[in-house]
C-alpha cells in the first residue's frame, strides 16, 4: 500500500540548491559560512562548539573548492 509523505515534518529530500559553503576564520578558529550562489552574499555561519575546534559543515550544502595558486 502506499504511504504519502507526511506535510510539515521538515525533512529535507536531497541537496539544497543554489548554496554554497566555504570555510573561514571566526575569532581565530575556522568556521563554515553558508553563500548565495545567485547573489554572492553571506548568509549563514555555523557557530563553533569550543574553543580551538572547528564548526561541522552545513547539511546537504555543496562546498566550494579553492582555486588553485598557479
Amino acid at each position: 500500500m502506499a504511504v504519502n509523505k507526511p506535510v510539515g515534518d521538515n525533512a529535507r529530500k536531497g541537496a539544497v540548491k543554489r548554496r554554497s559553503q566555504v570555510k573561514t576564520k571566526l575569532g581565530g578558529a575556522s568556521a563554515w559560512t553558508k553563500r548565495s550562489k545567485s547573489s554572492g552574499k553571506l548568509m549563514a555561519a555555523k557557530k563553533l562548539v569550543a574553543k580551538k575546534t572547528s564548526a561541522k559543515k552545513f547539511k546537504g550544502v555543496r562546498t566550494e573548492k579553492r582555486a588553485s595558486k598557479r
